[in-house]
């Protein structure tokens, strides 16, 4: 099962990936530095860094569907 408290909701819009809000420093719609076509690499299995740019949280990114990125780490809930 997979643990919800290691996930981070995410959107899609055109070619971004945007956060609703940073689960470290609570800034809204955050703009992950990643692209879509990166996410299929992911659920495939290969790891990848995230360095969130508002506050520069790193979480590394385990495994993604098409609503939620799986981390490695419990991240903050509000």
């Amino acid at each position: 099962m997979i643990p919800f408290e290691n996930c981070i909701p995410y959107d899609r819009v055109m070619n971004d990936i945007y956060v609703p809000q940073c689960p470290f420093c609570k800034a809204d719609n955050v703009l992950l530095p990643m692209r879509p076509k990166e996410l299929p690499d992911i659920r495939d299995g290969k790891k990848r860094l995230v360095i969130f740019p508002c506050c520069h949280a790193r979480v590394t990114v385990i495994d993604t569907d098409s609503d939620y990125l799986l981390t490695n780490k419990k991240v903050p809930r509000t």
